[in-house]
């Protein structure tokens, strides 16, 4: 926005609001005061009109012609003639009507319609007296309301609403033009005085905008006052005599930034289909820790298709190629959606790992979760495969949670992203371990502590993997369970306890009940074995029922 502009936009509002307040505010005033005028007016001629029924109801009394009707409406006849004498408009109307709501004088035709009625008679019901608003006749009508009882009459000297406040809204129509025009005039003289202080600074910034059009740096601008303006124009010119200078390192830099980037650019598409794309940002911010190892807490996954050796034999390379990439299109989609990392792939294995180069909250979660979804997702797959007449891929996943060393790992002439640690290794051995025990996932003590309060677990065994001098429970999982497995692995899981605590017997009858609700079920078959054989003979005292395991 321009500097004249602001200057209007600034002052104008200022010079508007003022002329506003004080307008609205004198508008407003007279208006109030013609309108307590008009009801003033109105008034008195209510209180005449009330003195003059007075004197005729008092001149039959005193008389004794009170009782008499055919004086009562002698009178009457008066108080409607003098009614005529205070009509000073067409449009002022004076009626009156008794406590029934019937018509008992008026000096006007006048009907009251019967969607006023209502509205009416509730003011008559409330006695609602002095001054009133009402429609009548289907009109908008102002004026004031007595009750006099001699007659027991309400009687109502009103003027029609327009015409009462006419005089006042003439006025305030009057009242805005002369606003109106006050502001246009305002708005000219402000925009003839914001063009006279802000020419110099346009004929400046035209000068201005002339060196950057044509790019020619040994221009100048003319100084034309010694003041604030001339100030700035002299400290342009040695601005631009500055960037002169420095414009031919400008362009030598931002051709090598363009150069960097386009290599950058090269680089990270070729890498990134070997290399997870936070690695690569990661080693472009801090190339110098390329070589460096960290250890982090990560949630350590192996995926391993079961028996692919025997399942390879009957395909031909090329397809075997094509069934294998379809399966890790899939696979790899999940741990990625994940969060997941894609470390390596070892033939027909996946290994990942969750938790880097971005830590999380909840990475042993979703590494559980991806896993839980690959086997949905191979389901959907086998069922493709058998409906094509191929053998079904099955697989185990075995997952560990624990601190690993993780970083670029190698020489500068070969590296890879890795992680590596005894963490790692029981990663393995878990999913081995599936095909033992017949479970899709095995998740680790560690794992299960992160995802119990997420998703339904249960135990599998306290094993002793190979190479490890100490015992570990581990557990499988599901993303669901129906009524009847719950209550399944519910039993399942309380004998376990019980089995651990050397309390074979009530543990067999709870994987009994287990065993009832999931028929041919593994592991309930090896803990009703246990559960028995160690009933009749007792473990030695030191038992604590780990399995040693002898092989991968």
């Amino acid at each position: 926005m321009k500097i004249r502009a602001r200057l209007i936009f600034i002052v104008l509002p200022l010079i508007v609001a003022a002329l506003l307040i004080t307008g609205i505010f004198a508008s407003y005033s007279a208006r109030s005061g013609m309108t307590r005028l008009a009801m003033s007016s109105l008034g008195f001629k209510a209180e005449e009109m009330e003195k003059y029924m007075t004197n005729q109801w008092t001149l039959l009394v005193d008389n004794g012609l009170s009782d008499k009707p055919e004086y009562v409406e002698v009178a009457k006849s008066a108080v409607l003639s003098y009614a005529f004498t205070l009509i000073r408009s067409e449009t002022e109307l004076v009626f009156a009507v008794d406590s029934e709501g019937r018509l008992m004088m008026q000096t006007a035709e006048l009907e009251i319609f019967e969607d006023e009625k209502s509205a009416f008679f509730n003011m008559l019901d409330e006695e609602k007296l002095g001054w009133v608003s009402l429609e009548i006749n289907g009109e908008d009508r102002v004026g004031h309301l007595f009750y006099f009882a001699a007659f027991d009459w309400y009687v109502f000297l009103t003027e029609d609403s327009a015409s009462f406040y006419r005089e006042v809204t003439e006025m305030l129509r009057q009242n805005f033009i002369i606003l109106g025009i006050s502001i246009i005039a305002s708005f000219i003289l402000l925009l003839i005085l914001a063009s006279y202080i802000t020419s110099p600074l346009t004929r400046v910034s035209n000068a201005m905008q002339g060196i950057i059009k044509d790019n020619d740096l040994s221009r100048q601008v003319v100084v034309e006052y010694r003041d604030e303006i001339g100030h700035l124009a002299n400290t342009f010119n040695i601005m631009i005599a500055e960037l002169d200078r420095a414009y031919q390192q400008i362009k030598e830099f931002a051709f090598k930034a363009v150069l960097a980037e386009r290599n950058e650019r090269k680089i990270r598409n070729i890498f990134q289909k070997y290399v997870p794309k936070d690695v690569i940002d990661s080693v472009f911010q801090n190339p110098e820790e390329m070589l460096v190892g960290q250890n982090r807490v990560l949630s350590i996954l192996f995926s391993d298709i079961r028996s692919f050796t025997t399942i390879s034999e009957g395909y031909s390379p090329d397809q075997l190629v094509v069934d294998l990439n379809k399966y890790f299109e899939q696979m790899v989609d999940i741990i990625i959606h994940r969060g997941g990392v894609i470390d390596k792939y070892i033939g027909d294995a996946i290994m990942a790992f969750f938790g880097a180069p971005v830590k999380h909250a909840d990475d042993a979660y979703q590494s559980v979760m991806a896993a839980l979804e690959m086997q949905e997702a191979l389901r959907m797959l086998n069922k493709e495969r058998t409906d094509e007449g191929k053998p079904e891929f099955k697989t185990g996943i075995g997952l560990n949670y624990g601190v690993v060393t993780v970083g670029n790992i190698g020489s500068e002439k070969k590296m890879d992203y890795t992680v590596i640690g005894d963490m790692v290794n029981l990663g393995s051995r878990l999913e081995g371990l599936t095909k033992q025990y017949k479970q899709e996932v095995i998740i680790s003590e560690s794992v299960y502590r992160k995802v119990r309060a997420k998703i339904p677990c249960r135990m599998v065994d306290k094993v002793q993997v190979k190479g490890k001098t100490q015992g570990e429970s581990i557990y499988t999982t599901s993303i669901t369970l129906d009524d009847r497995q719950k209550r399944g692995w519910s039993y399942h899981n309380a004998g376990a306890k019980l089995f651990y605590s050397r309390d074979f017997v009530k543990a067999a009858r709870y994987f009994d009940a287990a065993a009832k609700l999931l028929p041919d079920d593994f592991l309930t078959g090896i803990f009703i074995e246990r559960s028995l054989r160690y009933s009749s003979a007792p473990p030695p005292e030191d038992w604590n029922g780990v399995e040693v395991m002898t092989s991968k």
